[in-house]
This record gives structure tokens, C-alpha cells and sequence, in this order.
């Protein structure tokens, strides 16, 4: 059965999804903008006996606190470390998607002594004049207005990333980013701020890295490639929630990986 529980931070509360059972060392999962942990519940149930698995929600998200002000992509991870190591977790596995392939790239490079992989769903390889050209499509403000015209502006935005095949799927994502509608503003532009580069080519744990050609950072996957020809690519299937639509070819390609990396 899958938990939920709360781990207290210096922030606040970050909620967690948990699936405990299973000997191997614990996965801990950081979902993209704006979902929440329910995007790994699929992978936790195929991954169910394997080893302990952690999905958080980043603040601003799901369940979890609000964040005030406008933090750096460094107070995210300093939250998301301070909830890990509530829990208890001295190493783990680390698996982020998106947003949380940005979180966990700076917390792999900053916290080599606490990895023992690290997985990407959609690296993030940009140059500069890039994130400044995915900032004016992912990230600009938007706040409930009393007409209602924000919802449909909400639905429509989530629809163009790719689930309209799955209207349980749109649906959920689409309450996930109404929800972090201030969330989603702070995140992305801490995201946009980021130097990924610089941290991905620090990452000295073993790496693997996933995308699938309908991802929007699909046309970057070649380049992180490029760039860390050590890290293991694999290509998948589905638009930007590969988690929801090819759950069993991920973890085809995960669960080896992260038996391989047990002793790392």
C-alpha cells in the first residue's frame, strides 16, 4: 500500500507518497512542474518489493507548504534534503523528472556522498539564450480571476503538454498546476536561473537518462548525451508525463540500472 506522510523542514511540511517494502537501498523521486508525487504512483507500483521508495512534493506543490518570496533552485534542494533526511535516508537512489531532473542534478553534484545513482526523465542541458526562450513559454504568471477564465487558460496550457488521450490523466494534471499556480511561477523561475550544465558535468555517481521524442526537451536529449557519454540513454515512449504513459519501459530500463548501483 501506498502512505502518505509529512516530513518537517526549516520551510514547512513537505508531503511524501511512501511504498516501504523491499530490502534495497531507498529511490527517492521529485516530480516536474506542476505535478506532484502522484506522477510516480505508477512506477511505485511496479517497483513495489523492490526497495523502499520516496515521491515528495516540491514546496509549492501537492501537498506541500508554500514557499514565500521567490527561492532559488538552492532552497528547493535545501528543503527536499532537510525532508530526505527526516525520513531517515543517509543514501539513496535519486530519480527526477523535468524540474525535479533540475532539483536532483544540483543535489547530486553538491551531495556526491549521498547518491548511489542518479536518474533523469528529461535533462535539461540548456545554454543561456535557451532557458531565456523556454521562460517565455513555461513560467509566466497566471492567478485566479473572478470570471474563471484562468481554468480554461489552466486546462489548455496542460493540454498542449500532451495528455489529451487520457482525459483522467489531463484531469489530474490540470488540478496539480491550478493548484500551484504561485508555485509553478517561483519554481520555473528559479529553474530558468539555473546553470545546468555546470552541474551535470559534476555529477560523479553513476548516471542514466531517459526522454521521449514528443518530450519538449526531447531535442536537447542528444546533446546530454554528448556531454555525459558515461551516463546510460535510454529512450522512451509518451509526450512530457513518460511516468503515466510508459510507466513499464521505464522501469525496464530503471530497475537494472538502480540493482546495478545498489553497492555503488
Amino acid at each position: 500500500m501506498i502512505r502518505k506522510a509529512y516530513a518537517d523542514t526549516s520551510g514547512g511540511q513537505v508531503h511524501y507518497r511512501t511504498l516501504a517494502d523491499g530490502a534495497g537501498p531507498p529511490l527517492v523521486c521529485l516530480h516536474q512542474t506542476a505535478s506532484s508525487s502522484k506522477m510516480f504512483v505508477a512506477l511505485m507500483e511496479r517497483l513495489a518489493g523492490t526497495r523502499p521508495i520516496y515521491a515528495l512534493d516540491t514546496p509549492g506543490f501537492g501537498g506541500s507548504f508554500d514557499p514565500e518570496g521567490m527561492p532559488s533552485l538552492t532552497d528547493y534542494c535545501n528543503w527536499l534534503l532537510e525532508a530526505i533526511d527526516a525520513l531517515g535516508l543517509e543514501r539513496f537512489h535519486l530519480l527526477g523528472h523535468h524540474t525535479g531532473a533540475c532539483l536532483g542534478v544540483e543535489i547530486a553534484a553538491r551531495h556526491p556522498e549521498r547518491l548511489q545513482s542518479f536518474c533523469m526523465i528529461g535533462p535539461v542541458p540548456l545554454t543561456a539564450e535557451e532557458r531565456n526562450e523556454f521562460s517565455k513559454h513555461y513560467g509566466s504568471p497566471f492567478s485566479p480571476d473572478a470570471e474563471g477564465a484562468y481554468l480554461q487558460d489552466t486546462w489548455a496550457y496542460v493540454n498542449a503538454l500532451g495528455p489529451d488521450s487520457d482525459l483522467a490523466l489531463l484531469h489530474r494534471e490540470f488540478v496539480d498546476t491550478a493548484r500551484a499556480y504561485m508555485g509553478r511561477y517561483q519554481i520555473y523561475t528559479a529553474v530558468w536561473a539555473q546553470d545546468f550544465v555546470a552541474y551535470y558535468n559534476e555529477v560523479s555517481c553513476p548516471m542514466q537518462i531517459m526522454c521521449a521524442p514528443a518530450d519538449v526537451l526531447f531535442p536537447f536529449f542528444g546533446r546530454a548525451q554528448e556531454m555525459r557519454p558515461d551516463a546510460e540513454a535510454v529512450e522512451i515512449k509518451g509526450s512530457n508525463f513518460e511516468p503515466d504513459e510508459d510507466p513499464d519501459g521505464i522501469v525496464a530500463a530503471l530497475k537494472p540500472f538502480l540493482a546495478k548501483n545498489d553497492a555503488a
